[in-house]
């Protein structure tokens, strides 16, 4: 279906029905009854600062690029259900990563050819001579094209007009190795070596693949790196890219690789990173670097990439969601969010190597609207309430100090006979969300559970910052070390507390604020 054509909409009876006009045989019809399409973002579950699309189905973040003060995100989007299928590139642009407006279409699925996931680069000066005029900047997606049970190859797409219509490539594809399974090209200019680089996944050889070209049309192939780290299950969604970081020898660039590794009939594994250098035609491990790390460890966090072209910043935005169940989700009308921006860093490690720290975006703090602060709260093998200060969305910023407590942690979004926990294990050091008791966790039987990371405490003190928003819990542990995304679809959404099991725990301070909605 190009640009051109619509969809038709029929309203009667009660039902909404959405038919596809296009006259291609396999388009689905989904009908839905009134009652279900609750008021756009008002409805009960819809996320009310994370990024979600106006109606449908949603996975990974594609194309993230910033082009003359806007932000773009592109995504992988059904136009015609609330499940996977047709896949075409959703489109939305912010100012600020917070506030989105929602655009039209950007690559609809055509000719039984999807569009899968990829990225987007901004060609100064059009050399690559794609876009119509020539002394103009384009803006070039660079994607795979799927044909179902049939092969997987990278095409391009190009737009003169900032992102607000796209033509395909007459001369795709532009890179093919006619294999079933070869997806998800990020791409992004390396400057030492003068020339755009792509790394690419071969998903059931754990491999990622590194490619170069000088015009965008012609690629080459350079490298392959892979067969290291976890091999669970399929790597898929690589992203490759530089940071600064503080070393003895003074400021250094390390790169850093994400992988993500899962599939629709799985359990979570997650989404790994790799350390070391990348010299325009090689990816090589720093010595140092203990493999695998995790960029998450929740289930709800996966196919995460960076934004291209921010300058002196690097901002990763990943799906909140997993295959195992997203396809299951009790959200009427709409599947699908992003987790919250992050900014990312690297730190030292106890190996010598680094390890990503990851921090919100600081401009969430704008929606702020009402706020209380605590210092030194004692719980003594007990609970605190603390439901006058409850709501759906929220911000929590706590610092805990155990006092010979065995656990301690918070229980958010609780009601009759829900609630969500997040704690602490002192003698094992380990953080834990658990979400056995978080509501409706019988949609799928991979959904309810518990997720649990290693965290040793930082000068005897444990920091978290949660974010609630609904149906989407986000955990910020150690000023952003060690992170947990997970949903939740509670039944109610009454109350928060503190507590501590087995002895005392001390909150040093705390901040608890309720956070306004960008889509009011």
């Amino acid at each position: 279906m190009n640009r051109n054509q619509h969809r038709l909409f029929y309203i009667g009876l009660g039902l909404l029905t959405i038919i596809d006009a296009c006259n291609s045989s396999d388009r689905r019809q989904m009908v839905q009854t009134s009652n279900d399409l609750e008021i756009g973002y008002q409805e009960r579950y819809r996320p009310r600062y994370h990024f979600s699309p106006p109606e449908n189905w949603m996975n990974d973040p594609n194309g993230l690029v910033y082009y003359k003060g806007e932000y773009h995100l592109f995504y992988q989007y059904n136009p015609y259900g609330t499940k996977w299928g047709h896949m075409s590139w959703g489109h939305a642009v912010s100012q600020d990563l917070i506030h989105w407006e929602h655009l039209p279409v950007a690559l609809y699925e055509e000719d039984g050819i999807m569009i899968f996931s990829g990225s987007a680069v901004i060609d100064q000066g059009n050399k690559s001579g794609l876009c119509d005029q020539p002394a103009d900047d384009c803006m070039v997606a660079i994607y795979t094209a799927h044909i179902e049970d049939s092969v997987q190859y990278q095409s391009l797409a190009f737009s003169s007009d900032h992102g607000r219509t796209w033509e395909k490539y007459a001369g795709n594809p532009v890179l093919d190795l006619l294999k079933k399974d070869f997806r998800d090209p990020k791409v992004f200019w390396h400057q030492q070596s003068g020339q755009w680089i792509m790394v690419v996944a071969l998903p059931d050889e754990f491999t990622v693949q590194f490619y170069a070209s000088n015009n965008l049309i012609d690629w080459k192939y350079l490298s392959d790196f892979g067969q290291v780290g976890n091999m669970e299950k399929i790597w898929e969604c690589p992203d490759l890219f530089p940071i600064e970081v503080a070393t003895d020898r003074g400021r250094e660039i390390k790169w850093v690789l994400l992988v993500s590794a899962g599939g629709p009939q799985d359990d979570y594994v997650g989404m790994q990173y790799f350390i070391g250098n990348f010299d325009g035609i090689k990816f090589q491990l720093d010595p140092a670097f203990v493999a695998p790390k995790y960029v998450d460890y929740g289930k709800d966090y996966y196919a995460a990439v960076t934004y291209n072209h921010i300058p002196n910043n690097r901002v990763l935005v990943g799906w909140a969601n997993n295959w195992a169940y997203a396809q299951d989700i009790p959200t009427p009308g709409w599947r699908g969010a992003m987790a919250l921006p992050r900014e990312l860093s690297l730190i030292a490690d106890e190996n010598g190597s680094f390890e990503l720290r990851q921090q919100p975006i600081f401009k969430l703090s704008g929606l702020r609207i009402e706020g209380h602060r605590f210092r030194d709260i004692s719980i003594d093998d007990t609970e605190l309430s603390l439901d006058s200060l409850s709501g759906r969305s929220m911000e929590l910023n706590m610092q805990f100090r155990p006092d010979g407590a065995k656990e301690f942690g918070i229980k958010v979004m609780q009601g009759e006979g829900n609630g969500t926990s997040i704690f602490y294990r002192t003698e094992e050091e380990i953080m834990v969300f658990d979400r056995r008791n978080s509501g409706n966790v019988s949609f799928n039987d991979m959904f309810s559970g518990i997720d649990t990371v290693q965290v040793p405490l930082d000068k005897g003190r444990l920091n978290l910052r949660v974010f609630i928003d609904h149906s989407i819990v986000e955990v910020y542990a150690q000023n952003g070390r060690f992170s947990i995304v997970n949903q939740v679809f509670p039944k109610d959404q009454k109350g928060i507390s503190w507590y501590a099991k087995g002895g005392k725990a001390v909150i040093t301070k705390a901040e608890v604020w309720k956070l306004g909605s960008v889509w009011d």
